[in-house]
């Protein structure tokens, strides 16, 4: 039977995650060797494949389940404020902004005033570390410590300082920057300890790295992990960003078990209701074709999941088990036609700024914990909106938009990858697997 989550629940799993994580993004920064790349833009924000850096940083840390922000701002600010108003509204975030430059330390002070949490995040806006959050909490914790560092380990290279280690993960050194063959690099992620930090005699203007960090004051730990990073603060790996983030198009014969479907539902899966909500089984139709897509659709993918936004149940309009009646009936009849899906959530929240409310990515975390064994690098969403769209772009899942109710939306476009009429569509243009017959009806 599918499993079916109400998403007004937080994030399981760790302490850091069940409250609700917090994060500093220090994005102040200049970008003086950037200059001739991105003239007067702080660099946080030099596009990369037609979107900010910032963007990339932003949903990395919203999917290690982060979804309380303080950006640290000072040169140009107004850029970033005036992205993030447009382009971030579902977000909950505020901005600390330097009235004059008050270098890494002090812009974290400044903005750890902002915060309420035990322990905090802090991360640069001009690189991205795509560490997990679990890893680096659990040594921060295991060892209480003032600070855990994540650590990048890297071959030949020059261009970072070292930080070495004893056997217990304890930060005993941090090397100036020279030729190295083999060692581990500050990656540019913390977690802090709020607390610890605070309670210090800090100047106003102040280093981070050499006050705090390399000052053998404070207990220091670190989290190896050797996952992707990339620092755009030079023009080589700026240029490198531009290919190495930028997804490839969507090659559909690629896809295989190894891949989930998550699909929206009203709209895609059923009819949708103009300007209200579906509550009550009577109400749900099935699209044409739908319900034979989905044996199709079982066949070519290991995982199907729904992600639906339900605001008539915050609202007050249906009840949970009404809900959960339609829910029922739909997989019943998509079962009998020879489909299945194997888990199904839903947003009941009315708050835009909800994490798990689509655009935001909150039900794709879920699916991710809930089966771990999902790649959403090798994921789809199916949907009919420009927020589940944005939702995918959000995840990190390729986006495929249905054009059954807005079919207006123009193409190309920045959110979508792929343009169908229906899912019935997009599940013929999939490539059969082996030793399938589709059905007769398609």
């Amino acid at each position: 039977m599918t499993e079916i989550s109400s998403m007004q629940m937080k994030f399981p799993g760790s302490p850091f995650r069940g409250r609700g994580g917090q994060a500093i993004i220090l994005a102040g920064g200049l970008g003086t060797r950037l200059r001739d790349t991105i003239p007067d833009l702080p660099k946080s924000m030099a596009p990369v494949a037609d979107r900010p850096f910032l963007f990339y940083v932003i949903n990395h840390l919203r999917m290690q389940g982060i979804d309380q922000f303080i950006f640290s701002l000072g040169y140009r600010h107004e850029v970033i404020t005036e992205y993030l108003e447009t382009q971030f509204a579902t977000l909950n975030y505020q901005c600390a902004i330097e009235e004059e430059p008050l270098d890494t330390g002090g812009a974290i002070k400044h903005a750890c005033e902002e915060t309420t949490r035990e322990n905090i995040l802090v991360t640069n806006g001009d690189t991205l570390f795509k560490f997990d959050i679990n890893e680096l909490e659990s040594i921060h914790h295991e060892n209480t410590a003032d600070a855990t560092l994540a650590l990048k380990p890297m071959k030949n290279f020059d261009r970072y300082g070292m930080v070495e280690m004893n056997k217990d993960g304890l930060i005993i050194g941090f090397r100036e920057k020279q030729f190295c063959e083999n060692g581990m690099i500050n990656a540019g992620t913390y977690l802090l300890n709020r607390k610890t930090f605070l309670a210090q005699d800090w100047p106003v203007k102040f280093s981070f790295e050499k006050e705090f960090l390399e000052s053998k004051r404070f207990r220091l730990f670190g989290s190896v992990q050797d996952a992707y990073f990339i620092d755009i603060g030079i023009p080589e790996d700026y240029k490198k960003a531009q290919t190495e983030l930028v997804k490839p198009l969507l090659d559909l014969s690629a896809v295989n078990k190894n891949w989930t479907l998550f699909i929206d539902r009203d709209g895609v899966i059923n009819h949708e209701k103009a300007d209200g909500y579906i509550l009550n089984r009577d109400e749900f139709q099935f699209e044409d074709g739908v319900k034979e897509a989905f044996r199709l659709l079982s066949a070519q993918f290991g995982k199907i999941i729904i992600v639906s936004n339900q605001r008539g149940v915050g609202k007050g309009l249906m009840t949970e088990t009404d809900l959960s009646s339609i829910h029922q009936y739909m997989q019943e009849q998509i079962e009998a036609a020879g489909g299945r899906i194997d888990k199904i959530y839903y947003c009941a929240s009315t708050d835009d700024k909800d994490p798990e409310r689509k655009p935001n990515p909150g039900m794709a975390l879920r699916a991710k914990t809930d089966i771990p064994s999902i790649d959403l690098s090798r994921s789809i969403i199916v949907g009919n909106k420009l927020s589940d769209m944005l939702f995918g772009r959000n995840a990190g899942i390729y986006t495929v938009f249905a054009a059954t109710t807005i079919p207006q939306v123009p193409f190309p476009h920045p959110d979508i990858d792929l343009r169908f009429g229906s899912l019935p569509d997009f599940a013929k243009a999939l490539k059969p697997s082996q030793n399938f017959t589709p059905p007769a009806a398609l």
